[in-house]
This record gives C-alpha cells, structure tokens and sequence, in this order.
C-alpha cells in the first residue's frame, strides 16, 4: 500500500513537472514571437479612419522586413541605443500601414528614439521617391497609383477652400515651417526621400530640408555659414545618407499628425506593417466589433 502511494505521488510530481515544463516552453514561444515575428497594438486614435477606428486592435507583422535589435533597458533610460534589423524577404511599400516609434518625442527640431511612444500611419513615400502634394492630394514622381485616402485628400481640398477652415482647426503650414519656402498641407514639395547611400548637394535649401535627419545621424549641429554649410567644424559640399527614410500620412487626413508636419521617418525606427485587426472594442459601450475582428488592413 506504501509503494502504490509513493508511485502515484511519484506520478503526480512527474505529470506537475511536465506541465510546468509545458507552460515555459509555450510562454518562451509566446515571447521568441512577439519579438521577432508578430505583435500586438491598440489604436488609440482616429487618425488612420476609416482604415483603423479607436479601439482597434491590430497584428503587426515584423519579421518580413526583419525584427529590430537594440538594448532595451538603454532605450527605456533614455539613451542612445544601436538599432540593428534582422534579415527579411519584404521592403515596405508605399500604401502599407506602419507601426513606429515617434521620432519627435520631445522637440519638434531633434530626432530621438522613444521606445513607449508608437504611431501608426500610411506609407506614402518609400527611399528614393520624390514627393509633391497637390491641391492637398500626394503625388509620387512616376508612380501612377493612389496614394493614401484620396476621399479624404478630397475633403481638405474643399474644406481649405471653404470658410469653415478657422473653424476645425487645420494647420494649414507644413514642414519645414519655412516661410520663404512657403509649403503647406496644401502645396508642399518636391522633396526628395532620401535612401540609404544617396547624396545630396549641401546647399541652402538642402540644409533647410534635412538638417534634423543629418544632425541624428552624425550627432552633430548642422549650420548656414554664409554661402557654406558647416557639419561640426567642417563645411561640407555634399551628404551621403546612412538611413532610409520614409514619409507617412493619415488616412484622415484633416486630423492627423504626420509628416506633412514633423518631417521623415528613420526606417530604424518602424516596428512592422499593420496585416489585421484581430479584436475591436466600442469605446463608448464597450462591445466588441464582430463585423471587424480579423478583418485585413489595407
């Protein structure tokens, strides 16, 4: 009778031990998942409707243009980290829905890497485009396809051209917020996206352009001595990029902070392309969207 209860307590513990055993290992995938393949984020806006509501919680694919490295403890403390990215089979194209982190956090003039402050947005302009906005609709040089939510690209348009424009609230000055430049979210551009190893003329209006993404990637003030652009201590006549960059929009348009007025993104600093939303919740009463959940985002 001793040895049959020492057996079955001998089961017990074995059968306990492989459970425990079992749930670390599902926990461990779980994590090993979540960082390189595929996440979770909650929508906490209205800035991507009618594509993303308030309440949407979608999947972000990271592992087909490669999972980002970098030391997150550094990250969370504020300092500057090395982000490096994992091989992928995928280049983000113009029209997909970026997850990143904002690249303006705490100035408007400096980039800086915020590991707790995400975005979401649409693609519109990939390295090596040159965007224009007409009339507030984006234009890409040979590319023939729609860019973003035109419908809403058509209602600024009108409500730019109405009375009602004081009335909503629209910033209507854009990026660099130079008024001899005079762009806006109406008419803005050409500006060319640059690409990882491109180079540009280093002159007044370039310095203008891309003073903020030259000054983060060489931890340098960029300035306008005369007729001679001075990187550090150095004037310099030409700039090769050691990032791409990309420029993101809104789908609603009217409501949207993007790079219409903070500029370009560092590809460093996108998590993934947005693929579905696998749950939607009503913020007011609080009931799940069926008609929504594992709906594609496109």
């Amino acid at each position: 009778m001793k040895y049959q209860s020492r057996l079955s307590i001998r089961k017990l513990l074995a059968w306990g031990l492989n459970l425990v055993c079992g749930l670390c290992g599902i926990l461990l995938l779980l994590i090993l998942l979540q960082l390189f393949c595929v996440t979770s984020f909650k929508i906490p806006s209205d800035s991507m409707e009618p594509a993303l509501l308030t309440g949407d919680y979608i999947l972000v694919d990271k592992c087909s243009k490669g999972a980002r490295l970098f030391d997150v403890f550094a990250a969370l403390e504020k300092k500057e980290v090395k982000i490096h990215r994992m091989p992928g089979w995928r280049d983000f194209k113009r029209n997909d829905v970026l997850v990143f982190n904002f690249p303006y956090p705490g100035r408007w003039d400096s980039i800086a890497f915020d590991v707790m402050s995400y975005y979401v947005k649409r693609c519109i302009a990939i390295p090596g485009d040159t965007l224009e906005i007409k009339n507030c609709h984006y234009r890409v040089k040979g590319y023939d396809g729609y860019l973003g939510n035109v419908t809403a690209q058509n209602n600024l348009q009108k409500l730019l051209d109405s009375v009602e424009v004081e009335k909503w609230g629209v910033i209507v000055e854009s990026y660099p917020f130079n008024k001899d430049l005079g762009w806006s979210v109406s008419d803005f551009g050409p500006l060319y996206i640059p690409a990882k190893g491109s180079v540009i003329d280093m002159n007044p209006l370039n310095c203008i352009l891309y003073k903020n993404l030259i000054e983060w990637e060489q931890k340098k003030n960029l300035t306008l001595k005369g007729d001679n652009i001075a990187l550090g201590d150095s004037v310099i006549q030409r700039y090769s990029f050691h990032e791409n960059y990309y420029f993101v929009s809104g789908d609603k348009t009217i409501n949207s902070k993007d790079s219409r007025y903070w500029g370009l993104l560092p590809e460093s600093f996108i998590v993934g392309r947005a693929l579905r939303i696998w749950k939607s919740v009503d913020n007011y009463s609080e009931d799940i969207r069926w008609r929504r959940v594992w709906k594609k985002i496109e």
